[in-house]
């Protein structure tokens, strides 16, 4: 069974299915891509609460930065971010972003 939460006409921000839950791509707030980055990630936190799930349960995240300029300085705030002994399979790489204000987004795909 497929179980899509607060869904809309273009997409789900959940879609859950045989224990997994897949989140829509998360932007954030902010001046900078660490700002962006802390708020994005604020909002997995909301998206991984209404699914059931949790930080420590997320199995890949895939990020986009408008910039590979600041793939450090995103990567400050990840690393705090994610609980020690639980890094997920990742991915990262440069891409334009859907607005340009936008400097990075991350998709998050974690078990329920």
């Amino acid at each position: 069974m497929i179980e899509r939460l607060e869904t809309g006409i273009r997409m789900s921000k959940i879609v859950k299915h045989n224990g997994v839950a897949y989140l829509c791509g998360q932007v954030g707030n902010g001046e900078t891509v660490a700002d962006q980055t802390r708020d994005c990630l604020s909002r997995v936190d909301t998206l991984l609460k209404k699914a059931g799930s949790s930080r420590e349960n997320i199995l890949q995240a895939i990020i986009w930065v408008a910039d590979m300029t600041d793939f450090d300085e995103m990567n400050e705030v990840w690393d705090v971010w994610v609980p020690d002994d639980h890094a997920p399979a990742r991915a990262c790489g440069e891409a334009r972003l859907a607005r340009p204000e936008l400097k990075v987004e991350i998709i998050v795909t974690a078990a329920c």
